[in-house]
């Protein structure tokens, strides 16, 4: 999605977010990632200043916070693909490593193909050194289309974020496939992007 992101080009549009819309998107992080309260969002993402919406593309909006001086440029902190999940980016992950967001750890074999741009396949996440949450009989502990911020075995900052494209209980059983498509990672035009 960011592989080739370059923030000159393919920026086309910004608007300031309102106060009613950086509620609902503080209510959609919450419900991805239920571990962070309402205190840590609210020090994550304050009123003020507002954050501001990019538009990348038909399909891809970037929320950045404003520089608090006015005159450096926007922060990008987290991003939405079309009506999926908003995911935070990878230098906010990495700037408060004590936040817990939803994870799952895929194993060492991994590792190349993920700073590649590669979606993480099933087996690199039920490998020995891979964890996702567990199932907790009749649910799930991550269903399709939820976010994540995928670490590898013997890491301590993420290296990619993504999407569950089945959930983790068919992850485990069928252990073929797909299993979380990757967004954002180390390495590509976002990470490489400080300020728009």
């Amino acid at each position: 999605m960011f592989k080739k992101f370059d923030p000159s080009e393919d920026v086309s549009t910004s608007t300031q977010v309102k106060a009613s819309v950086q509620r609902g998107i503080k209510s959609q992080i919450h419900e991805s990632h239920p571990a962070l309260g309402e205190a840590i969002l609210d020090e994550l993402l304050p009123k003020k200043p507002p954050l501001v919406q990019y538009k990348i593309g038909p399909h891809l909006m970037l929320y950045c916070k404003q520089s608090p001086d006015k005159a450096g440029g926007d922060e990008p902190v987290f991003f939405q693909h079309r009506d999926g999940p908003i995911l935070p980016t990878l230098k906010f992950v990495h700037k408060y490593p004590k936040v817990e967001f939803t994870r799952v750890t895929v194993d060492k074999g991994a590792i190349p193909f993920l700073l590649g741009g590669a979606n993480v396949m099933c087996p690199g996440l039920t490998n020995p050194g891979g964890e996702m949450p567990a199932d907790d009989g009749e649910k799930n502990g991550l269903e399709k289309g939820d976010g994540v911020i995928i670490y590898a075995e013997g890491k301590e900052l993420p290296l990619a974020v993504g999407v569950m494209t089945m959930s983790s209980s068919d992850v485990r059983k069928k252990n073929k496939g797909n299993g979380i498509e990757v967004s954002h990672f180390l390495g590509d035009g976002l990470w490489g992007t400080d300020e728009i």
